[in-house]
């Protein structure tokens, strides 16, 4: 049982460790938006 619970406690701070990574990402990086051009061709425009 003792290792049960040591498995438990370490995907917890596995999954803790992963989850302030996330939260890291999301409130310290800041994406810079660009202009995107994509060029459809006219086969596409036809319905064929």
């Amino acid at each position: 049982m003792p290792s049960l619970f040591r498995l438990i406690f370490v995907l917890g701070v596995l999954a803790g460790i992963g989850f302030a990574g996330m939260l890291a990402l999301v409130y310290l990086v800041e994406p810079t938006p660009r202009e995107m051009t994509v060029n459809v061709p006219v086969e596409k425009l036809k319905g064929r």
